[in-house]
């Protein structure tokens, strides 16, 4: 997530907001091949880090593709952009590590500036059809009154990236055969229709977001000690218990699934 504010991010401080449609429906099949969208190093693992772990474990072949350089994720004015880039993809790497491996991505587009343009399509329907997950996961677009536009364009790069990875006449410079997930899930969901259970994962989503260290006091309101630590993990498993609720089970993590695609 890139800096700016003192806030907690959207996915955990507005643990009692989120809302629902119709029944909630738990637990996709575990699929063979996952590709999760960020806009920034740390999103990933706001947004899907216990599914995705749960998933690897269980033999799910996992993909992170980060879209932003994160080169706006510090307070300091002096901070030395190149190392702060350097930092947080091998925060990335070890993060993704923790989840459970596979690949890790990054695009490299400005922090702060990520446009849903042609170009940015054409990189993320590639990346869908050299990978060919069964579920793409990624931010909701549609979520309201959300300030940060990377997180918007990142929804909307994913979601026109992926109607265009399935249609053959699309993008056909890249000579790679098309690909349809079977499932789209948009974490900080608008409005929620999805969990995955989350029980006995909690530490290794809180364990991948404390890979991000660059990012302790500037998104998890970490002032360095074991008080500002346990806050945080406070946060972070009552929005998993929160989540979780809305499908009966003791922790989870809620999306807005969509299959018709």
């Amino acid at each position: 997530m890139s800096s700016g504010s003192s806030e907690l991010p959207d996915n955990v401080r507005a643990v009692n907001s989120v809302q629902t449609e119709g029944q909630i429906t738990l637990d996709l099949p575990v699929p063979k091949v996952a590709l999760a969208v960020g806009a920034h190093p740390d999103d990933i693992e706001f947004g899907c880090g216990a599914t995705l772990a749960k998933w690897a474990s269980a033999g799910c072949e996992l993909h992170h593709l980060v879209l932003t350089d994160g080169s706006k994720g510090a307070w300091d004015p002096e901070q030395d952009i190149a190392l702060l880039v350097a930092t947080r993809q091998e925060e990335q790497r070890e993060a993704a590590r923790v989840l459970g491996g596979g690949s890790v991505g990054f695009c490299g587009w400005p922090d702060g500036e990520l446009r849903n343009g042609v170009r940015e399509q054409w990189e993320v329907a590639r990346w869908i059809r050299m990978v060919r997950p069964d579920v793409v996961i990624g931010h909701d677009p549609w979520r309201r009154y959300r300030l940060h536009p990377d997180h918007r364009n990142a929804g909307f790069i994913v979601t026109d990236a992926l109607v265009a990875a399935r249609d053959p006449l699309f993008f056909t410079d890249q000579e790679l055969p098309p690909h349809r997930p079977a499932a789209l899930l948009l974490w900080e969901a608008d409005v929620a229709n999805h969990v995955e259970s989350a029980g006995g994962f909690e530490q290794q989503k809180l364990d991948a977001l404390l890979a991000h260290r660059s990012q302790h006091e500037s998104t998890m309101g970490i002032d360095g000690d074991a008080t500002g630590v346990d806050a945080f993990r406070r946060h972070v498993v009552a929005q998993l218990r929160k989540h979780g609720a809305l499908a009966g089970v003791t922790a989870g993590e809620s999306f807005h699934l969509m299959t018709d695609i």
